[in-house]
């Protein structure tokens, strides 16, 4: 309560100074300053561009997902914490705006709540590090540089004195800088909190970065720091001479034939907030899924080299794995800025963000499964974020379609062979 009602303190001083002069800064005042409290965001989360800058990402020959010729009903329960739960009433509790599965490519289930559409932009949160960590594998088999080892500051040289001088990108990617970080959504004290009121008050996300100080051997302890993408982000940057908007538009928008335009927000000066400023459609973000299910192929066309794939999906590095490790501060697995569950052998990975986004992956399944939402109530722990349960619902859909599938695939098989 003490840290909510200094969070509105902050909030009626900022909108003192700028609700006169500048009345779009006050409304993103409003919004930093009451994310992880409770408060309803479905209409600023479908419309982030009406709050921050932004650079659009647009797609070139749009192509429609395809669809099942038979829709696939979800499952009504699923076990979790020892007892049975009730599958649509997770999807309300959670402010689900938007569910999609593919299976084998094809749209099999796609649902809409909370106002939005197919149509719908939606923002990604960390969903994006999984995008960045794409972009990061295309330009090192472009040999825009070197080798993942490379210290970052041979790249970024404004990082030179910062936490990150010196530090390999595979450590950056495996969020293992060593950078000191307090991800901490509900403390108005946190680096992630001041990382947010800087792109408020209109500061260099850049900036931020190299002002960072190191706590740990980069390299031997994964702790879950959004700056690190950042520096990715910085990265991009430089070694392509292109913002990070148009090299997504041409290495991924334009060549997965994506069916809506997306857009990056950024901070003043112009920076694209690469820890969670996409913007994009769930179908769009389904179909990022199905490139890494394919092993980065799509439409006949390696956009994504597969050994990337691979080093991003799994885990590859003791304090990396997933369940409880001395050498790290999650139950997650982690490898290039994609999640694996702490249980299960499926081969699954998740690019996840704040307030329940998803990107699951079960290549086993040959399933994809997308979420956007709204969760009023993350930013606690597991019991309001529900991101270790998300991933139990979606491998329960996972079974449950596949299951589904390969029944069918007999009956035909029985049927034609009566014939």
């Amino acid at each position: 309560m003490r840290r909510f009602a200094w969070s509105i303190a902050i909030l009626l001083t900022v909108i003192a100074l700028f609700v006169a002069s500048d009345p779009q800064r006050a409304r993103r005042a409003i919004f930093m300053a009451t994310l992880f409290h409770g408060v309803d965001m479905t209409d600023e989360f479908a419309h982030m561009n009406d709050l921050f800058p932004s650079r659009v990402v647009r797609t070139t020959d749009p192509i429609p997902l395809p669809e099942a010729d038979a829709k696939v009903r979800l499952p009504e329960t699923y076990r979790y914490a020892g007892e049975s739960r009730n599958l649509r009433d997770f999807l309300d509790e959670t402010d689900t705006s938007g569910l999609l599965v593919l299976r084998d490519g094809e749209i099999i289930h796609e649902e809409y709540a909370l106002g939005s559409s197919a149509e719908t932009t939606w923002i990604s949160w960390s969903v994006a590090k999984s995008f960045v960590s794409a972009l990061v594998g295309i330009a090192l088999d472009e040999g825009l540089f070197a080798s993942v080892h490379d210290p970052i500051t041979r790249y970024v040289p404004e990082l030179r004195g910062s936490a990150y001088d010196g530090v390999a990108i595979e450590d950056i990617l495996e969020m293992s800088s060593g950078a000191s970080w307090d991800e901490d959504y509900g403390d108005p004290t946190s680096d992630i909190t001041r990382f947010g009121a800087g792109i408020v008050f209109g500061s260099s996300q850049d900036e931020f970065a190299a002002s960072l100080r190191r706590d740990r051997e980069p390299g031997t302890y994964n702790r879950y720091n959004s700056t690190d993408t950042q520096v990715l982000g910085m990265l991009l940057v430089r070694v392509t001479g292109r913002t990070l908007a148009a090299y997504t538009e041409e290495k991924l928008w334009k060549p997965l034939h994506m069916e809506h335009d997306a857009y990056w927000i950024t901070d003043d000066p112009g920076m694209e907030i690469a820890f969670g400023g996409l913007n994009a459609t769930l179908r769009d973000y389904a179909r990022f899924g199905e490139l890494y299910l394919q092993n980065g192929r799509y439409l006949g066309n390696q956009i994504v080299p597969a050994a990337w794939i691979r080093a991003s999906t799994i885990p590859g590095k003791p304090h990396l794995q997933p369940g409880r490790q001395p050498g790290s501060a999650s139950i997650f697995g982690y490898g290039y800025q994609w999640w694996t569950p702490p249980d299960g052998d499926e081969g699954e990975f998740s690019a996840i963000g704040v307030y329940n986004q998803f990107i699951y992956v079960n290549p086993a399944r040959r399933v994809v499964i997308a979420k956007t939402s709204a969760n009023h109530a993350y930013g606690k722990d597991e019991s309001t974020d529900r991101e270790v349960e998300s991933l139990v619902v979606f491998r329960t859909i996972a079974h449950a379609v596949s299951d589904g599938a390969a029944m069918a695939d007999r009956s035909a098989a029985g049927n034609a062979d009566a014939e």
